[in-house]
């Protein structure tokens, strides 16, 4: 079970941003506070080791014959640098102890074996650090007394250090509160405008869902939202085009399947009259064949179609002679042609081998060649082509017909797709198929008019090395 913030993604952005805006002031928290008093403490420490080489060095130049002279020495040097002055006599080394000659805090409590101290008279090396005594913070630096062996400490307080870094705390952590609260304020801002539009697209895709695909979906945004909400526009606009291409395939396939099955039923009816002569139940026979024939073709062109749309269309890799395609076609449409009044020649080249499957590109030609014959009144002339250039097998189909007009050829592919007109007939499946058959096998299909003729060309891949032509002995 998925864990829900409360309201959603508002809550969610608001939340990340403050997060950030926290962790980064945290991070400046811990990158500053501690360097600035790492820095202010070193700095006293630096300062008082200055001063302890200098009260060594006078030190070393003094005579201390009577006590009084030492402890009026280290009065002295307090009172000059501000800092408990306390000079003790090593004793050791084993075990090492220290005891104070001298200490300018003479009314405080001494200080004995101190830590610092400790150091410098074990490696005779000026030595410095933090300590707390009652409570409180200092800073100490002790400093060698050679060639005597004794150890001068110097001891200050480092409190107004530390209450400098303590007010920069403080200042750090109200800015973090006010920087908190604006980040709250602004964060919840900003997430409401991005959760209403964020919900605008929700309704919008629930709408698309639903299959209403009348209202566009806007989003002003120049943002990823923005791009989103462009990219649900565009799936709008492709899924009402897919919708509407639905409902036309249902319409024209229902009516395209009525048609002649409403012929059939018709002449079965005629023809069950029994005073029917032979002539006229001979004509309907041939006219209810050529009803089958149509719904049979009809049929398998849809089979076509859904073969490809489901993507289990299977084609061959084979090499196919384009001029024995051509001459198939000219055997089997002949007859067509020159019952409609039409001049059916073929112009073929032996070099156009192209790599396809034999089957289909008959039905590509079939179905260009017939459209050229159904499409262009009695007289037309047709051409059927082939040729190879540049790695590629080209069969052309040219009529001298009127040809497509302008507003209708950019649409002659679309399945269903009939120019209206006297030549007019057929399902408007064929260019169809005949293009997806040539995409299937790396081709295409164009439709182009050039000096007064129609050309629909289909153009293959050819095959890598053509075999030298057989000769027909």
């Amino acid at each position: 079970m998925k864990l829900r913030l409360p309201g959603g993604i508002r809550t969610s952005l608001t939340v990340a941003l403050l997060l950030i805006v926290g962790g980064a002031l945290g991070a400046a928290y811990l990158m500053v506070v501690p360097s600035l008093e790492r820095r202010l403490v070193d700095d006293r420490l630096d300062e008082l080791q200055r001063d302890g080489i200098e009260v060594a060095s006078a030190y070393a130049a003094s005579d201390f014959s009577q006590p009084l002279s030492l402890d009026g020495f280290v009065a002295r040097a307090a009172f000059v640098y501000n800092a408990r002055t306390v000079v003790y006599q090593v004793f050791g080394p084993s075990p090492l102890s220290l005891r104070p000659l001298a200490d300018s805090a003479s009314s405080g409590r001494p200080v004995t074996d101190d830590s610092v101290a400790v150091d410098t008279a074990r490696t005779t090396e000026i030595a410095r650090g933090r300590v707390r005594r009652g409570g409180r913070p200092y800073g100490e630096v002790a400093v060698p007394l050679l060639p005597s062996g004794n150890v001068l400490l110097l001891s200050a307080s480092i409190e107004d250090q530390l209450a400098t870094v303590r007010v920069v705390k403080r200042r750090l952590l109200y800015a973090t509160g006010v920087a908190l609260l604006i980040a709250a304020i602004l964060g919840s801002a900003a997430a409401a405008v991005h959760a209403q539009r964020i919900r605008r697209l929700e309704r919008a895709a629930n709408r698309i869902a639903e299959g209403r695909f009348d209202q566009p979906v806007v989003d002003d945004g120049e943002d990823e939202l923005g791009e989103l909400a462009a990219a649900f526009d565009r799936m709008r606009v492709q899924l009402a085009q897919l919708d509407t291409a639905r409902k036309e395939f249902v319409a024209n396939a229902s009516h395209e399947l009525r048609t002649p099955l409403f012929s059939l039923g018709g002449f079965l009816e005629l023809m069950s009259d029994e005073e029917l002569d032979d002539e006229t139940r001979a004509g309907f026979l041939a006219t209810t064949r050529e009803q089958v024939e149509r719904l049979t073709r009809l049929s398998a062109d849809l089979l076509d179609l859904s073969r490809i749309d489901a993507g289990r269309l299977h084609v061959e890799r084979e090499d196919v002679v384009l001029a024995d395609v051509a001459r198939a076609l000219a055997d089997e449409l002949q007859p067509i042609a020159e019952a409609s009044g039409h001049a059916l020649a073929l112009d073929t080249a032996t070099d156009a081998w192209a790599l396809a499957d034999e089957e289909r590109v008959i039905q590509i030609g079939r179905a260009l060649v017939a459209n050229a014959i159904a499409h262009t009144p009695p007289g037309t002339h047709v051409v059927v082509r082939t040729e190879g250039a540049d790695g590629w097998a080209v069969l052309r189909v040219r009529d001298d017909g009127p040809g497509v007009p302008d507003e209708h050829a950019e649409r002659i592919f679309d399945r269903f797709y009939r120019v209206e007109g006297p030549q007019a007939s057929g399902s408007g499946l064929g260019l169809a198929i005949a293009r997806e058959l040539a995409e299937h096998m790396g081709g295409t299909v164009e439709l182009a008019r050039v000096d007064g003729w129609t050309t629909f060309t289909l153009t293959l891949p050819a095959v890598a090395a053509a075999p030298e032509p057989v000769p027909v002995s």
